[in-house]
């Protein structure tokens, strides 16, 4: 059956930590991208710093919502973050409702990570490891940064943690609370000043043997390497972050079977497991369209 994503307002997809929109013929979403295109939506990715905090990123992603508005007609964008991207997409909406349609949050952490808080706590602050953390994640994403041809972009790894730790996370939501949930593990309001908002996410099977194939994936190897230390939600997590810290606005699933990064809708995880990650994103934009978004 043809699938009828074709929304009224183009959709923005937004990356989060280290994440990029092209290097060379790689794209990160570009399953996501080229199955929404199929189904007649209008899709751009912008880029922005592979590390940095949530404010920043989300300055960079209002800028190129201008570009977007100004290149294509529209009024209005849809914004699907993923991970970090959530967050300024928040951010955007927060500062310029006028311009944004709906923010989606895809695995975000939208009430900080438990993985964000142990590598906090893991780097002495002022001291030679935060210092050499510090040096060795901003050269690593000023190569993502020289490789995908946005060397301009700054890089500041130490603010990107600080702002998706628990403590972090909770003074950005002190300042733009839209759409968050008034109880743990709840729903946040669907609508607030003219934007919707949506969340869905995943869980780590808490038997590998559950992954199948998957399981022989290194990256989902790396996310159950992360999870161990998850203590409030130590087996309801995709390994960056916890099933409920990423409520946002009306939940449609947060234990989706996939980790962090198969909701990307990364190869690795479409095959064999129970739910298509990219298949997740195209039901979404007909709902966007379903709604007039």
């Amino acid at each position: 059956m043809q699938r009828n994503a074709a929304t009224q307002h183009p959709i923005l997809l937004i990356h989060g930590l280290f994440g990029f929109d092209r290097i060379g013929n790689a794209e990160l979403f570009h399953d996501v991208k080229q199955a929404l295109r199929n189904a007649g939506a209008r899709v751009f990715v912008p880029y922005l710093s592979a590390t940095h905090s949530n404010e920043v990123r989300g300055e960079q992603l209002l800028t190129q919502i201008q570009r977007v508005l100004e290149g294509t007609g529209a009024t209005k964008v849809n914004l699907i973050g993923h991970s970090q991207g959530a967050l300024a997409a928040r951010y955007a909406a927060a500062i310029a409702p006028h311009a944004v349609a709906s923010v989606t949050s895809v695995s975000g952490p939208n009430h900080g990570s438990e993985l964000a808080d142990f590598l906090r706590k893991a780097l002495t602050p002022g001291r030679l490891p935060e210092h050499i953390a510090e040096t060795v994640a901003t050269l690593f994403a000023d190569y993502l940064s020289l490789l995908s041809g946005h060397r301009d972009l700054p890089q500041n790894a130490v603010a990107a943690l600080n702002a998706l730790t628990t403590e972090g996370v909770g003074a950005f939501n002190d300042k733009y609370p839209q759409g968050l949930p008034k109880t743990w593990g709840g729903k946040g309001r669907e609508w607030v000043n003219g934007v919707g908002y949506y969340s869905w996410s995943g869980v780590l099977a808490k038997n590998v043997l559950d992954e199948g194939l998957n399981a022989f994936d290194p990256l989902q190897g790396l996310s159950r390497a992360f999870s161990r230390y998850f203590t409030t939600e130590a087996e309801q997590n995709d390994g960056m972050v916890g099933r409920f810290s990423s409520h946002l606005g009306k939940v449609i699933r947060s234990d989706y079977p996939l980790d962090h990064l198969d909701s990307l809708g990364q190869t690795a995880g479409r095959v064999h497991k129970r739910v298509d990650p990219v298949g997740l994103y195209v039901q979404h934009a007909e709902r966007l369209r379903n709604a007039g978004l």
